[in-house]
């Protein structure tokens, strides 16, 4: 049953559109094959029989006026008459044998009603064949006398009312088809719009120009979207406006605490509490950082392996040794700024914890991937996902003597996927971690 389901998902169209249209095709199509069926076996049928019985029964009134006016010119008169009023060519042999060969098996309605019809009206010894067209049918009918050779046009034997139907029942079918093909394509156009604008909204670009359209469902499902944007915006706008007046209030008094320490001088304990300030400096940027996110920055096409370049190029001017690879330019929609700043927190990371970096930039069919790779001590695969909470330093696994409060992973995930992407830690080939950062093109 469960092989079944798979085989049936696996034909089935995944569209909205298929979908759509082979529910409208499928009672369509069952309509048709009842349609014809019942076509088949009750009119047409019954059509052959009675086309069937006609021409047998020209033929036997040909043989009773044969029997009735033996003379040859009467013959020939009859003759004349059949063809010039039922369309028939006939031909007499005298004293001809019919060959004796078996009946070919009727292949079809038509042929099974035309034997039927010459056993019951003609009742006399018969082969019948058609010539190499289909056009005539040729029934030889074996008398006491000799052989009746009866030439009868295959239109004495079909209805063109057959191939009307066919051709009336596809043609329906097909315009019907291809109506319900437009209107239901309109219908799902809009539905593709709203899914398009809600991808482009999670990547953070602009969908100003995004107007409900479509079938009441649809544009109370665009509406709500909307709603729900401008609420969203709403939300990131105050929040980075209290962002900015935290960030004032609390580096002011750092400063006057820093100012303080360098004018008392050399004293007892002054080391230690200098390094506190630092550190808590340190503990209010990264805060702000990861609070902030992606701010009030907008997104530009920009090349993303320039990009990771040139934070890999900030790096080695540190000292760092970092060996960097690409595909080539990868032109695409990011911010810049939020995704140097996810970038530089991976590599520093990697950095931080292992002896040789390498950082790779691949393009895909339908996105691009930064791999950051260390040969560090790695991260066990059971807490991977848990490094990307905020605030959380694995000490068993990484330098405890690193600064830092546990925001560098979560900053640049929460920057990934604000481009519509995601970040995933893998085994690394050199014995360490692995990044691997997708991003959709």
């Amino acid at each position: 049953m469960n092989r079944a389901s798979l085989w049936l998902k696996t034909l089935l169209p995944h569209g909205l559109l298929g979908r759509s249209l082979l529910i409208v095709f499928t009672p369509l199509l069952v309509v048709q094959l009842v349609s014809a069926y019942v076509f088949y076996t009750s009119h047409w049928e019954t059509v052959a029989k009675r086309l069937a019985h006609g021409l047998a029964g020209d033929i036997g009134a040909v043989i009773d006026g044969m029997r009735t006016f033996p003379e040859p010119e009467n013959r020939e008169k009859i003759f004349r008459i059949a063809a010039d009023h039922t369309d028939l060519r006939i031909r007499f042999t005298e004293n001809g044998i019919l060959p004796n060969t078996p009946h070919s098996m009727p292949s079809g309605i038509m042929q099974g009603a035309l034997y039927a019809a010459l056993e019951e009206r003609v009742q006399r010894p018969y082969r019948v064949a058609y010539d190499h067209r289909g056009r005539r049918v040729v029934i030889t009918i074996q008398l006491s006398d000799g052989l009746l050779e009866v030439t009868a046009p295959s239109k004495r034997l079909f209805s063109y009312t057959t191939t009307v139907f066919i051709l009336w029942m596809v043609g329906t079918s097909m315009l019907l088809l291809g109506i319900a093909a437009v209107f239901m394509r309109n219908q799902v156009r809009s539905v593709r719009r709203l899914a398009m604008a809600a991808d482009q909204f999670g990547r953070g670009l602009d969908v100003a120009n995004f107007k409900p359209e479509g079938a009441t469902e649809v544009r109370q499902a665009a509406l709500a979207f909307t709603l729900m944007r401008e609420r969203i915006l709403r939300q990131i706008q105050q929040r980075t406006e209290m962002l900015a007046g935290v960030s004032h209030d609390l580096r002011t008094p750092l400063t006057r605490m820093k100012l303080q320490l360098a004018m008392m001088g050399e004293t007892e304990g002054r080391a230690e509490l200098a390094e506190d300030v630092a550190e808590m400096e340190r503990m209010v940027e990264g805060y702000l950082a990861f609070a902030r996110g992606e701010g009030s920055e907008r997104p530009q096409t920009g090349d993303l392996s320039a990009l990771t370049e040139e934070v890999v190029a900030r790096f080695r001017r540190q000292g760092r040794a970092i060996a960097f690879t690409s595909d080539g330019p990868v032109p695409m929609a990011l911010r810049p700024d939020s995704l140097a700043r996810a970038v530089g927190n991976l590599i520093g990371n990697a950095v931080r914890y292992g002896g040789h970096v390498h950082v790779r930039v691949a393009r895909r069919p339908d996105a691009a991937e930064i791999v950051v790779e260390d040969d560090g001590p790695g991260i066990p695969p059971e807490r991977r996902e848990e490094v990307f909470k905020p605030f959380t330093r694995l000490e068993s696994s990484r330098n405890p003597e690193t600064g830092g409060v546990g925001l560098g992973l979560a900053i640049a995930r929460d920057v990934v996927r604000g481009h519509g992407g995601d970040i995933v830690l893998e085994d690394s080939p050199l014995g360490g971690l692995r990044a691997r950062v997708r991003l959709p093109l």
